[in-house]
C-alpha cells in the first residue's frame, strides 16, 4: 500500500521538522486519522522526497519528523504550453489539473487578442497543480508563469523547439510527428476560444515557431491543451 504523500514548501534535509499546512494537517488527523509513528511521504514540489514520521498529534494538528530524503531528477524533456486563459474557469482549471498530472514543466497564461477578459486566480491556480502532482504521486509542481501578453512572450521566447497550434487552412505537421525524446525542451502555443489572430499566427511563424496540427478535428482551447501535453510527454 502507498503511503500518504503530502507536499511541504519548506522541506530540507534529515531530522528536520517541516511545518505542514493547516489543511494537510486537517487531513492527516480527520480523515486519515494517522496516528504517532505513522509514515508519510513528502515532497516540496521541486524535486525533493521525504520518508517521515508522525512525531506528535493532537486533536487539530501534528508534527512530522524528517526520516530520509532523496533528490528526484525530473523525467522526461522540459514542456511548457503557453496557452490562453478561458471565460469558463473551470474549462481552464480542468487543464491545469490534467497538464500537472501528465508532468508538463510549466504552463504560461497567455493573453491573446481574442482572450476574452479573465482574472488571473494565481493562488488557487497553484493550489490545484500542487493537488494534481500529489494526486499523481509526482515529485515536480508544474510551475505556474505570470500571465504574459502574447508579442511579448512570442518574442522571448528561448527554447529548443517551438510550435503554434492553430485553426487556419496552412501548412501545418503532426505535432506528434515533430517532438522526440532527445529534446531538451519545448515550448507550444495555444490559443482562445476563435483562434489566434492571422497577424499573430505570422509573428509566430518569424519568431520560428514551427506550425502544428493536434488531428482532425476542431478542438476547445482546454482539450487542445491537454492533446499538445499527451503527445509533448508521451514520446
Amino acid at each position: 500500500m502507498n503511503l500518504p504523500f503530502f507536499h511541504a514548501t519548506d522541506l530540507s534535509g534529515e531530522s528536520a521538522t517541516p511545518v505542514l499546512e493547516e489543511e494537510t494537517m486537517r487531513h492527516m488527523v480527520q480523515v486519515l486519522r494517522m496516528r504517532e509513528g505513522d509514515e508519510l511521504l513528502l515532497t516540496n514540489g521541486r524535486g525533493l522526497l521525504a520518508v517521515a514520521v508522525v512525531s506528535s498529534i493532537s486533536k487539530k494538528s501534528c508534527t512530522v519528523t524528517v526520516k530520509t530524503v532523496n533528490d528526484i531528477p525530473r523525467e522526461g524533456h522540459h514542456v511548457t504550453i503557453a496557452i490562453s486563459p478561458l471565460k469558463n474557469s473551470s474549462r481552464f482549471e480542468w487543464f491545469l489539473e490534467k497538464a500537472a498530472e501528465n508532468g508538463i514543466a510549466a504552463v504560461v497564461p497567455l493573453i491573446c487578442h481574442r482572450t476574452e477578459r479573465q482574472h488571473i486566480k494565481k493562488e488557487r491556480w497553484n493550489s490545484i497543480l500542487i493537488s494534481a502532482m500529489l494526486q499523481s504521486r509526482q515529485c515536480w509542481t508544474t510551475e505556474l508563469h505570470d500571465a504574459a501578453s502574447f508579442t511579448s512572450f512570442v518574442e522571448k521566447a528561448d527554447v529548443e523547439q517551438k510550435y503554434i497550434a492553430h485553426c487556419m487552412e496552412r501548412e501545418k505537421a503532426e505535432l506528434q510527428h515533430l517532438v522526440k525524446k532527445d529534446h531538451q525542451s519545448s515550448l507550444i502555443l495555444i490559443g482562445p476560444e476563435g483562434d489566434f489572430t492571422p497577424e499573430e499566427i505570422s509573428t509566430a511563424l518569424e519568431r520560428g515557431f514551427h506550425p502544428v496540427s493536434l488531428g482532425n478535428t476542431t478542438l476547445r482551447t482546454e482539450t487542445a491543451g491537454i492533446t499538445a501535453a499527451v503527445l509533448m510527454t508521451h514520446v
